[in-house]
């Protein structure tokens, strides 16, 4: 591909930048465009992997018929196989109609699945029936229908990963990564930051009538050094930011800091997300184990009061008391319970301190206490006996003032 060709590729498509790397991907989605072959278009969100499944629509021999785009991430599991497949009357509330899917409407064109890693596994099972055989069925119907659709998918999750964990499957995988295209971030690409930048504020400026805001030198450095976690669509936000606040239209570093979050602050922001995350599993899980625990409980009382109570039915039993006695030897009953089989909570049972409702914080700090009196406070044995991390039981410890004392 020449470079005259590639130049008339990105004008096109309003792209950006001579970087090798972006080069690389947009040199291949234009050789795969005649066929038919399927693409995997993998990089971070917001780096513009939209660009290149038009890119091989408009190169392809399909670019006369529809080119469908569809956010697998933003429709709903309930309804998602009903979208890309259809539907007829009927076939569940609300479905006053049939209706087509989108492969159906995109027969003979281009279908676009972002986020393809977002998809139900049942939904992934129908995806793969079409990539192999180019068969589908609506839903609510039986009737096997044909389309012929080139289907090019993208991700910014790690399938591999998501395979690991029996959320992709794998078959699917390696039927949508015939041909993949990695688009690089932003921070790989430091000598495009400075001419997107001035793009987006050449943009502002004119739809504002504005004259179009400045970097200085130090502005220049500081703006290519930085990260970008939000990778291109981060460096429109702060180019909108700055040319609509800022009075002077020459920005120094000074300027343009206050417009950079701080990259400690977004580490520990994406941290501190998978970790809230990894704790609503975890007090799923630990929940999980407190009512078993709590079953168990209810179980040996059950017993225990049993045993009780069938022990006393062998003994000859006194005449009938008063009424106005019972409850007098309610403390007694309780004693012999206690004394005989030796079970200390059970001294709890009667107290005067009116009681208050448990709150989930209250039965997690109990379940910690417990497993580390059963462990001797041996903080990696009650983790496993919890099915958590040591790592997790130390955060969770923490959050509720629990310490290596706490009786």
């Amino acid at each position: 591909m020449t470079a005259n060709e590639l130049l008339t590729v990105k004008q096109q498509f309003g792209i950006i930048g001579n970087t090798e790397s972006l080069n690389t991907a947009i040199e291949i989605a234009m050789r795969v465009a005649p066929t038919d072959l399927s693409v995997l278009v993998t990089g971070e969100s917001g780096v513009g992997k939209e660009f290149f499944p038009k890119i091989i629509h408009t190169h392809s021999a399909r670019k006369h018929n529809k080119y469908i785009a569809v956010n697998c991430g933003a429709i709903p599991e309930g309804t998602i196989d009903s979208e890309l497949f259809g539907h007829e009357k009927g076939s569940f509330t609300g479905a006053i109609d049939s209706r087509k899917g989108y492969f159906e409407e995109a027969d003979g064109g281009t279908i676009f699945l972002d986020e393809v890693g977002e998809l139900p596994i049942s939904t992934q099972v129908r995806l793969l029936r079409v990539l192999q055989t180019g068969e589908f069925m609506r839903v609510g119907s039986a009737k096997v229908q044909k389309t012929n659709v080139r289907v090019v998918a993208a991700t910014n999750n790690d399938l591999m990963k998501a395979i690991a964990e029996g959320r992709f499957r794998e078959d699917l995988y390696y039927r949508l990564n015939t041909v993949p295209i990695t688009v690089p971030a932003l921070r790989e690409r430091k000598g495009d930051i400075h001419l997107l930048f001035r793009k987006f504020a050449s943009d502002v400026a004119v739809q504002y009538k504005m004259p179009a805001i400045v970097l200085d030198e130090g502005a220049r450095i500081l703006l290519e050094n930085y990260h970008w976690r939000g990778n291109i669509r981060q460096l429109k936000n702060v180019a909108e930011q700055i040319s609509a606040i800022e009075q002077s239209r020459n920005i120094t570093a000074d300027i343009l800091r206050r417009y950079l979050p701080n990259e400690e602050y977004s580490v520990r922001t994406l941290s501190g997300g998978n970790d809230s995350y990894d704790n609503m599993t975890t007090e799923r899980e630990l929940l999980y184990k407190i009512l078993f625990d709590m079953r168990n409980d209810i179980n040996e009382l059950k017993r225990m009061m049993t045993e009780a109570m069938s022990g006393r039915g062998t003994t000859p039993q006194p005449a009938p008391a008063p009424q106005h006695e019972i409850a007098g030897l309610l403390p007694e009953r309780r004693e012999v319970v206690a004394s005989r089989y030796e079970y200390e909570d059970m001294v709890e049972v009667v107290d005067d301190v009116p009681s208050r409702e448990l709150t989930k914080d209250d039965v997690q700090r109990e379940q910690i206490i417990r497993a580390l009196q059963r462990n001797g406070y041996r903080r990696k044995d009650a983790a496993q006996e919890l099915f958590i991390s040591e790592r997790t039981l130390y955060r969770r410890m923490k959050a509720l003032g629990i310490d290596d004392n706490t009786k």
